[in-house]
């Protein structure tokens, strides 16, 4: 094989993008899938791809040191992309310390691993972290946009612990002389999404008549990016992009909540065959979240005058394809809804 990349994360909602493109784009790469297959985590996203001969998932988590030192020893890993992290706000609420545990501690040890194995040759090599736009903070209504030069301002423990891996990768660039790279990015939605989060969930309980829940009156703000637009960025940065640089992936495409909403709504109904305005009145206003950032909207010029890159799809058409793939793959989301995925997970993987 022409290179050996390790992608960690690859059975969740933005890694199974990537790990299918990268398969099918590099016949000559050998791409490694490390997932521990928690909750986020569904081996049935990449059924299309899952016997081609340069693919191999690995059951494991990023946490467990040696573990990951054996990957990079079998597979002489010379690249990684690294997106396996604790990623819902809610939760993070709930759970700090498996926040700061799996996102700090699992990128450290991904970075020792790597330090360890490349011993200091880096030609070739290549560390490409995925972050998030949150670790920013929040954005007023004036039209300021988050910049790669924008002071970190975290206020969730998910955002924070976020925050802390950026600093590790970058200090292990400036200590060691890792060959790193840092993205941020916006929010994503597309096929494969786990439901807890705003648009699956929304598609599925206007399916099933179920309330929508709005925090506040649904007045925050958020910049949207089709997930398969962020793995052709992935893909292009990961190849060209410069070492020790970050660049900020998104949509330039920001959406009230309540007006995003009611997109969600039109479209579904419109696909399900519904009369116009049927499911309006499931929208629920709710308690607003703790900690709950205003506005985030990324200016990603950095990246489109670097490399070229910049969005391929309008967010009416990517919300379109999005809501039809869902209503498509129902017995999908009903696997993942009902539980019954993770329950063949933990059987399969029992006592290993």
């Amino acid at each position: 094989m022409k290179r050996n990349i390790l992608i960690t994360g690859g059975a969740g909602f933005i890694g199974s993008h990537v790990v299918r493109l990268f398969v099918n784009k590099y016949p000559d790469y050998r791409i490694v899938n490390l997932d521990k297959l928690t909750y986020a985590g569904n081996l049935a996203n990449l059924r299309d791809i899952e016997r081609q001969p340069n693919y191999a998932f690995v059951h494991g988590d990023i946490c467990d040191f040696d573990a990951v030192c054996e990957i990079f020893r079998k597979y002489d890993i010379d690249g990684v992309i690294h997106l396996a992290a604790e990623s819902h706000v809610d939760r993070s609420i709930r759970d700090p310390f498996t926040f700061a545990k799996t996102n700090v501690l699992g990128t450290l040890s991904l970075l020792q691993a790597a330090r360890n194995h490349w011993n200091g040759d880096w030609e070739g090599k290549r560390f490409y972290h995925i972050s998030t736009d949150e670790v920013y903070g929040a954005l007023g209504f004036d039209g300021t946009l988050f910049t790669e030069r924008t002071k970190y301002d975290p206020h969730s423990p998910y955002s924070a612990s976020k925050a802390s891996s950026d600093h590790f990768v970058r200090a292990f660039h400036d200590t060691y002389g890792m060959p790193t790279i840092v993205t941020n990015c916006s929010n994503n939605y597309g096929p494969y999404q786990f439901p807890e989060k705003l648009i699956p969930l929304f598609i599925n309980n206007i399916r099933h008549g179920k309330p929508l829940p709005v925090y506040g009156r649904g007045e925050n703000v958020r910049d949207w990016l089709y997930v398969e637009d962020h793995a052709r960025a992935i893909d292009l940065i990961f190849h060209r992009g410069r070492i020790a640089e970050t660049y900020n992936i998104g949509g330039f495409n920001e959406w009230r909540n309540i007006d995003l909403i009611r997109v969600i709504v039109r479209t579904a109904d419109r696909l399900l065959g519904n009369p116009e305005g049927h499911s309006e009145h499931l929208i629920t206003y709710v308690t607003d979240r703790a900690g709950h950032d205003l506005r985030y909207a990324i200016d990603s010029r950095k990246l489109k005058e670097e490399l070229g890159w910049e969005p391929s799809l309008q967010f009416e058409e990517g919300i379109e394809k999005t809501v039809a793939w869902y209503l498509a793959n129902q017995p999908w989301l009903d696997d993942i809804t009902s539980g019954q995925y993770q329950k063949y997970y933990d059987e399969m993987y029992a006592g290993r």
